[in-house]
């Protein structure tokens, strides 16, 4: 086992695996940015050391490869864990890692290249019988291929980036006049986004649900599924909600998509944990998206319903030990609802609010909370505005509904606007009460 682990990460990321470490005994070297080193948030005093990485701006800091590495030297890690988001998934960064002897806890470069892009991922998963959504084979020349696709899949379709995410670089097309002005839009947009102008186009699924399987692997052709979290509360492709198990899937194609997914995860010899993602149609067929090669934000729901922690699995497999559970291990009990509480203002547009957090309390029975702040910390404007992760879990769906909603009810939040309102709203709206939404309801009935 590890003796140090450096977190090349910050807030409630850091946080996570910083709890992981001490919980392993391990010791956790942070590393920060200047605007953090003077937030003194409560996760850097139960580390071993702190280490100012650079400026505020990430690039300067929590993107800057080199300083991570030397970083990570110099207080002698043998590790380093990138949490999710900044270096998580970035494939150079994992090959750095290794060229210095510092182990990357997650999948090899190789298969992080692999799923990095959306086409070579497409045909990974073709190959080990994933089914994916009809469209492109291969990267599109020019318009007129785009158009000949369209026709083919018959519209609407969406144009897509190879190199995509978050929801930028897609295009929703209903005709070939629309392929034809989205294919030098997106091309456009693609380029200054990620440095890569490469284009291809899916068959729109209307009315689809947001569905991922959670999934981990040895490293060794071993692996295991973790059952489905539903991810459809979304605004701007960005999710609010999570829960485990999702309400639209039956116990049949839970095992069959969990297998089809732990054998995709053991054949491309993944190490830790990953997420499948899944569009489900209307029709009820679920369909590869893309793969997720890090943990997630809400990895918190599967937690709690499989009484796993998937943290300190990713810490135990890197150093290079089996598997932490077997498929047949694996039970579900009870559901799990995650809300992400962000600094916005939802009522205007979801604006980012930096600022001071006078006051913060949640609590509730059956409730978790995965925070990094406290009362009178501050929310640098550099950073993502993610405040907390409060997940309710309980004996039924419904039952973990009204915990996290008496929860978020009884919290006290003060100093700046969250979506704490907007998820209790969501939460005893009656289509979410019966499970019937998809991706694009919540911005249909709010």
């Amino acid at each position: 086992m590890f003796r140090r682990i450096f977190i090349a990460n910050r807030g409630e990321v850091a946080a996570r695996m910083v709890r992981a470490c001490r919980d392993l005994g391990i010791e956790a070297v942070c590393g920060v940015s200047e605007a953090d080193a003077a937030a003194q948030y409560s996760y850097l005093k139960e580390a071993a050391e702190v280490v100012c990485l650079g400026p505020s701006p990430a690039k300067d800091s929590y993107l800057h490869m080199e300083r991570v590495i030397q970083a990570a030297k110099q207080t002698h890690c043998s590790a380093i864990h990138p949490g999710w988001g900044f270096l998580a998934e970035n494939a150079a960064f994992a090959a750095l890692c290794k060229q210095h002897g510092l182990v990357f806890i997650g999948p090899s470069p190789s298969v992080m290249d692999q799923m990095g892009l959306k086409l070579p991922a497409r045909a990974a998963a073709r190959k080990v019988g994933l089914p994916v959504v009809p469209g492109s084979l291969c990267a599109l020349a020019h318009a007129d291929e785009a158009v000949q696709v369209a026709e083919e899949v018959g519209y609407p379709v969406a144009l897509k980036a190879d190199a995509g995410g978050g929801g930028r670089g897609i295009r929703r097309c209903e005709n070939e006049a629309d392929v034809r002005t989205a294919f030098v839009e997106a091309s456009r947009e693609a380029a200054s986004a990620f440095g890569n102008a490469t284009l291809y186009l899916e068959k729109y699924l209307e009315g689809g649900r947001h569905i991922e399987f959670q999934v981990f692997g040895d490293g060794r052709g071993n692996a295991v599924h973790l059952f489905e979290r539903e991810c459809s509360v979304q605004r701007r492709h960005q999710k609010l909600i999570e829960e485990s198990p999702s309400p639209a899937i039956t116990q049949e194609q839970r095992e069959h998509y969990g297998e089809l997914s732990a054998k995709a995860t053991a054949a491309w010899h993944y190490s830790g944990a990953g997420t499948m993602e899944f569009l489900m149609a209307p029709s009820g067929k679920l369909f590869f998206l893309e793969m997720n090669t890090r943990l997630q934000v809400e990895h918190p729901v599967t937690e709690l319903v499989t009484g796993t922690d998937l943290a300190q699995a990713q810490i135990q497999v890197a150093a290079g030990q089996a598997l932490p559970w077997s498929q047949d291990e694996l039970v579900l009990h009870g559901h799990a609802i995650e809300a992400r509480i962000n600094a916005e203002d939802s009522e205007d547009n979801f604006r980012p609010c930096p600022g001071t957090l006078e006051e913060f309390s949640v609590q509730g029975e059956g409730v978790r909370v995965d925070t990094h702040l406290t009362g009178g910390d501050a929310i640098p404007p550099h950073y993502d505005s993610l405040i907390a992760k409060v997940i309710a879990h309980g004996e039924s769906r419904d039952d973990a509904i009204s915990k996290l909603d008496t929860a978020l009810e009884k919290a006290t939040i003060v100093g700046v606007p969250t979506t704490s309102p907007l998820h209790r709203k969501v939460l005893n709206h009656d289509d979410f009460r019966k499970g019937e939404y998809d991706t694009l309801w919540l911005s249909r009935e709010f």
